[in-house]
C-alpha cells in the first residue's frame, strides 16, 4: 500500500491546524471569588427604592418599580427562585467554571459558571445555533461564545423574566446579553450588556471583577420554601400606583433632585450635570417624630 513519506504528513497537519477556527486562547476554568469594593451596597445589601439614576429604563419599567414592594420575595415561589444568568454577576458568591475538552480534538467546546443560588450556566464553544424564538426559556438562558483574541465574546438568548436591580427594576424574557470575559493573571472581569426592547431604551452596561482564589468552595443552596409572613391567601405584596411612600426616601437621604432618581437614558451621561443645576432640590423629610413608628418594617 502506498504511504505518504512523514515529512509530508507532518505537513498537511499543521496546514489543517492553520485553517481550523481559533480556539480557546484564555482557561477560565478555576475557583474565582467576589471583589465588589467599589459597589458593596449594590450587590450585597441591594439598591434602595426608588433609586433608578443612571438607568436607561422605559416608562413601562419605571411604573413596574414604583409598585413594587420587596415582601414579594417571602412568597414560596420567590424564596428559592435562583438569579437569572444576566443578575448573579451582581451577587456577593463565589463562582466556579469548569471546561468541556473534546476528547479526541482536545479543544475546549463549551464552560461551565456556576454560583451560590443559581443554575449551571453552559457557554457553547463549538458553533452551535441558537434555538428558535419560541423554544423554552429558562434562567441560565442559552449562551453560545466566540473568540476575539483573548476575549471571550459570548451571546445569551432565551431568558425567563427576571430583574435588572433588586430594588422592583424589572429585565423582560425579550431580552438578551453580550458579555465579555477578560482574564488577566488572577483577576476575571466580566463585562455585561443588557438589551431589553421592553424595559430598556438603550443598552445597559454594567462589569464585575473576580479574583482566582484556590481554596474556595461553592457551598451547595438546599433551598427550602417555608411561610414567612402570614398574610391572606392569594395577597401579592404590590403599591397600587401613586401610592408607594418610599419613592422619595432616596432622593431626600442623598440631597438628589427627585426628577434625577426617576431614571432613563439622559440620567447615564455626564450632560446631565447641566440638567441637575436647574431642577429643585428634594422636599425635606418630616421629623422622625412626626413620622410614626409603623410595622412595616422597611428602612
Amino acid at each position: 500500500m502506498f504511504k505518504l513519506p512523514r515529512l509530508l504528513v507532518a505537513a498537511a497537519l499543521l496546514a489543517l491546524a492553520a485553517a481550523a477556527p481559533a480556539q480557546a486562547q484564555v482557561d477560565f476554568s478555576g475557583e474565582w471569588a467576589p471583589r465588589f469594593w467599589e459597589d458593596q451596597v449594590e450587590r450585597v445589601a441591594g439598591p434602595m427604592l426608588g433609586d433608578y439614576l443612571g438607568i436607561p429604563i422605559s416608562q413601562a419599567a419605571r411604573e413596574r418599580g414604583d409598585n413594587w414592594d420587596a415582601s414579594i420575595q417571602t412568597l414560596p415561589e420567590w424564596q428559592c427562585r435562583p438569579h437569572s444568568a444576566d443578575y448573579i454577576w451582581r451577587g456577593p458568591s463565589q463562582l466556579r467554571i469548569t471546561k468541556d475538552v473534546d476528547p479526541a480534538s482536545r479543544q475546549v467546546t463549551a464552560f461551565k459558571a456556576e454560583w451560590l443560588r443559581s443554575v449551571e450556566r453552559i457557554v457553547y464553544l463549538d458553533g452551535r445555533p441558537h434555538p428558535p424564538d419560541e423554544a423554552l426559556h429558562t434562567w441560565g438562558g442559552f449562551s453560545t461564545g466566540k473568540w476575539d483574541g483573548d476575549v471571550l465574546t459570548i451571546t445569551t438568548t432565551h431568558l425567563k423574566e427576571g430583574y435588572l436591580r433588586r430594588n422592583g427594576l424589572p429585565r423582560s424574557d425579550q431580552a438578551h446579553l453580550v458579555e465579555h470575559w477578560i482574564r488577566n493573571g488572577d483577576i476575571l472581569t466580566a463585562t455585561v450588556i443588557m438589551y431589553d426592547p421592553v424595559y430598556l431604551t438603550e443598552p445597559f452596561i454594567r462589569s464585575s471583577d473576580y479574583q482566582l482564589d484556590v481554596h474556595q468552595l461553592v457551598a451547595p443552596y438546599p433551598c427550602g420554601v417555608v411561610q414567612e409572613v402570614d398574610r391572606p391567601r392569594g395577597l401579592v405584596p404590590h403599591h397600587l400606583p401613586g401610592t408607594n411612600p418610599y419613592l422619595l426616601e432616596f432622593a431626600q437621604e442623598f440631597g438628589i433632585p427627585f426628577e434625577a432618581t426617576r431614571g432613563g437614558a439622559a440620567t447615564m451621561y455626564p450632560e446631565y450635570r447641566e440638567t441637575l443645576k436647574t431642577l429643585p432640590p428634594p422636599a425635606r423629610p418630616a421629623p422622625r417624630s412626626a413620622q410614626g413608628r409603623g410595622g412595616n418594617g422597611a428602612n
